[in-house]
């Protein structure tokens, strides 16, 4: 059996706990702006129709009374490290999904508990000990039936799944329940008259694969209540990232250099703290019609260098026509390997020869602002540039 841990409403608790005037009141974390977006919501917010994702000017006609939090990424994630903690003395088969959720395997471990739900308890009682919060245990065969249950009852529910109940749970479970089955992938279900996974079942393999590609594959595979991907206690990093939207849509090249050397000055630190060199990078364009575009190139030698990064970032950008106003950018760096790996330097590459340089100077910068705060040191240029928005 498979555990799944959900903290609930994560953000918007963590904000309510630390202002105890916020409890009781109907409060989202997210964007101020009038492209801000709704990163998590109250259980108060949520009676008004209020949900994560949502554009906060929606949220607003629906709930005249919400309150917005800014973001504070570093709180959670210092709970969230406390979290992951208190799991890991449960079981070493913790696989984080994000800082807010993760799976566990406990098996091995069955006798040290009267019960699963006593396990499941155990769980929730600890994790309220450690940060007063609550979560939501969800228990089942495989991992997909746990996330299932983790949500079944929420907040602070505690919910399991036998094996011997899995065939009448699925058959009614709508299939927008199931996880990777979005708007796209839901209205294409609706069309073939599919609305539970009990009617996914009554389908061939085939049919769904032609309708939905590989994603048919897996759904039917759900719907038979197979799952056989396992608990991975440990994911190394494939890629670090940063983007933004951007207040008003434009195709000004300079305000949109700006903007990646915020990023890259972000991904670049992100990097060396975590002592990895990227090999690829990207940059994420979405324009006004909401079509998104991607642009990368593959380095000669791996950097963590945020000067790189950038200049690479906006070479990749100069190249692109832009047809339409973007009202998003976004910059990668994926390919990752240890920072120790050796690397030959071009002499005649220029900016990867002062790589070295380089380095010396924002490992440097890292460390000062390291000690005396996010953003102490940063170039002259971003000075003036605003913060809405960010999503790093």
């Amino acid at each position: 059996m498979i555990f799944h841990v959900d903290m609930d409403a994560f953000f918007a608790s963590v904000e309510q706990m630390d202002n105890p005037e916020l409890k009781g009141l109907c409060v989202v974390v997210g964007g101020s702006s009038k492209r801000g977006v709704v990163a998590a919501a109250s259980y108060e917010a949520r009676k008004f129709g209020v949900y994560s994702a949502m554009p906060v000017f929606m949220a607003r006609q629906k709930c005249p009374s919400l309150i917005i939090i800014s973001p504070r990424m570093s709180r959670y994630k210092e709970l969230s490290l406390k979290i992951m903690g208190v799991l890991n003395n449960f079981t070493p088969v913790v696989e984080p999904v994000s800082v807010d959720e993760a799976y566990l395997d406990l098996s091995g471990c069955e006798r040290l508990y009267d019960s699963q739900v006593a396990a499941g308890m155990a769980i929730k009682k600890a994790i309220f000990k450690a940060v007063k919060l609550n979560s939501s245990v969800g228990i089942g065969p495989n991992k997909f039936l746990a996330k299932i249950a983790s949500d079944f009852d929420k907040p602070d529910g505690l919910t399991i799944i036998r094996p011997e109940e899995v065939a009448n749970f699925i058959e009614s479970l709508p299939v927008r329940k199931v996880p990777g089955v979005g708007q796209k992938t839901c209205k294409e279900l609706t069309l073939m008259n599919v609305r539970t996974l009990g009617d996914v079942k009554q389908l061939s393999p085939d049919i769904l694969m032609q309708r939905l590609g590989k994603y048919g594959r897996r759904l039917f595979e759900l719907s038979q209540g197979i799952d056989k991907s396992p608990v991975i206690p440990f994911s190394q990093t494939k890629s670090i990232s940063s983007e933004v939207t951007l207040p008003e849509n434009t195709t000004d090249k300079i305000s949109l250099q700006k903007l990646l050397l915020k990023q890259a000055q972000e991904v670049g630190r992100q990097l060396r703290k975590h002592n990895f060199k990227a090999k690829i990078i990207t940059i994420k364009l979405k324009n006004d019609k909401f079509k998104q575009i991607t642009r990368r190139i593959t380095l000669k030698s791996a950097t963590q260098s945020s000067e790189i990064i950038y200049h690479e970032a906006c070479c990749l950008l100069q190249n692109q026509q832009l047809t339409r106003k973007l009202r998003l950018i976004g910059l990668g760096a994926s390919g990752l390997l240890p920072a120790d790996t050796p690397v030959q330097i071009d002499l005649f590459d220029e900016p990867q020869a002062k790589q070295g340089k380089w380095q010396k100077v924002e490992k440097t910068v890292d460390s000062i602002c390291d000690r005396f705060g996010k953003g102490t040191v940063k170039p002259g240029t971003l000075w003036n540039l605003t913060k809405k928005g960010d999503k790093l």
